[in-house]
């Protein structure tokens, strides 16, 4: 949860701004932190002097109004105003990161969140200007930290408690009924990846979306009724009740979220499922002998991103554990960096500390590879897909109803800080730049989303001689 004690870049301590001497003369010395807040300030405005080349900016603060780059048809313009001293020394020291806090905390104002991310992806090669020695040091502890030590089993239930064992209420707010915290798939049906731009947004058209990409997935993995399915990642239980109630599997899906588990429970019951769905709160590395070569696909929607890249090996090799043999298949996908972006040591950044801690974006060659060395060579890589460009309206459409139904008093029960008012804006806001921090990735390429098939090897497919 955010608070101004937790989220700050810089803590300053109080120290006299004076200084009297034996002869009585005041001699009044700077505060600290305003030296410092100003060598932050003129830095900040330097680099943007030399790394604006697409797009222009207006910065405003208290001591006037800054141009950067060129105006011209149609280019990014943003306009950024100042509010609090504090702004510039988040950046200076924590670029991206800092500027996520400065604009939770409401230390900037800006016309159009995205604009503002597309125009930081857009200069991002001058912008890397703004690293300090120290942010360099930092990012280095922080990827190592991540990579070793930020998916044990220990930390892995920490980092479920801190992603999802939140307010069901908050996720009710924005997700579709079918509960799914992934990309939708979008067709023509609703106007494509851009109709609610064009044509604006319909009721419905997430559930749909949804609903398609879930029997998109199951189709992908050839179930059949009375097949059994291994799922890592319950979310609220929108995938399992799905491949029960339509396609007439029998489904054990995991998950090491509490909240996610009593909700799913609930919606499986609701739905008459109980019988044909069990819902496990149990790390993926625990799975029990008797799993052994027991189902006949495995689907897993964006869990992956919390496996770390030490572990997709192991992920796999018990992927290839509890599949059988033969005339089985394996489904998964995840939000993943391009190659030329992916390292297995990501520092933190506003995902990392604030959203889903200790995560990590695989890429796509990181999954097959291991795929491949895991499974000893008995996986047949299927399907390659990137989905990347459905994710942009998916999030547009989950920061729509965020802003719609997410109020105070719904999920104060869940969040006591947030009777207060300024917590409960800088709650909303880190929301709100988390759809369009993540949307600015998809639409620029900085992240993909890949949906990867695997079968087993000599698996025929469909009939085709």
């Amino acid at each position: 949860m955010l608070n101004a004690a937790t989220s700050s870049a810089l803590t300053f301590s109080s120290t006299p701004n004076f200084y009297r001497s034996p002869s009585s003369l005041s001699i009044v010395l700077p505060n600290p932190k305003s030296i410092i807040s100003s060598y932050a300030r003129s830095s900040v405005l330097a680099v943007m002097e030399k790394a604006i080349t697409r797009g222009h900016l207006t910065v405003a603060d208290s001591e006037g109004v800054h141009h950067f780059g060129t105006r011209s048809k149609g280019s990014n313009d943003v306009y950024l105003k100042v509010l609090s001293s504090d702004f510039w020394m988040r950046v200076l020291f924590s670029q991206d990161l800092g500027f996520s806090e400065a604009y939770m905390m409401g230390d900037v104002e800006v016309d159009s969140l995205k604009a503002v991310m597309d125009l930081w992806l857009d200069n991002e090669s001058g912008m890397d200007n703004l690293t300090s020695a120290v942010s360099r040091v930092t990012s280095a502890i922080s990827g190592l930290s991540n990579a070793f030590l930020g998916q044990t089993r220990s930390k892995a239930r920490l980092n479920a408690i801190a992603s999802y064992d939140q307010s069901n209420e908050l996720f009710k707010a924005f997700l579709s009924q079918e509960m799914m915290y992934s990309c939708a798939l979008w067709t023509e049906a609703e106007g494509g990846v851009r109709g609610d731009l064009i044509s604006g947004p319909t009721p419905g058209d997430l559930e749909a979306a949804q609903l398609r990409k879930i029997r998109y997935v199951l189709t992908a993995a050839k179930v059949k009724p009375g097949d059994r399915i291994l799922e890592f990642g319950s979310g609220w239980g929108g995938m399992a009740i799905e491949a029960a109630r339509t396609f007439g599997c029998e489904v054990d899906t995991l998950t090491l979220s509490k909240e996610q588990k009593a909700l799913a429970e609930e919606r499986i019951k609701a739905a008459g499922l109980q019988d044909v769905i069990r819902v496990h709160l149990m790390d993926y590395r625990e799975i029990p002998p008797s799993f052994e070569k027991a189902f006949d696909a495995f689907v897993s929607i964006e869990m992956l991103e919390h496996v770390g890249s030490k572990h997709y090996h192991d992920y796999f090799k018990l992927v290839d554990f509890a599949l059988k043999s033969s005339n089985a298949t394996a489904v998964v996908s995840a939000s993943t960096f391009p190659e030329s972006r992916y390292s297995g040591y990501q520092p933190e950044d506003f995902m990392r500390k604030y959203m889903w801690p200790n995560s990590c974006l695989p890429s796509a060659t990181a999954l097959i590879t291991a795929a491949n060395t895991g499974s000893e060579a008995r996986f047949t890589l299927e399907g390659v897909e990137n989905h990347a460009a459905h994710y942009p309206r998916t999030l547009r459409e989950w920061g729509r109803r965020l802003d719609a139904n997410v109020r105070q008093d719904l999920i104060v029960k869940d969040y006591p800080s947030l009777k207060d008012k300024a917590e409960f804006d800088a709650f909303r806001r880190k929301w709100q730049y988390l759809f369009a921090y993540a949307g600015a990735g998809f639409a620029k390429g900085y992240i993909t989303c890949h949906m990867l098939t695997f079968t087993r090897p000599n698996d025929c497919p469909a009939t085709c001689d």
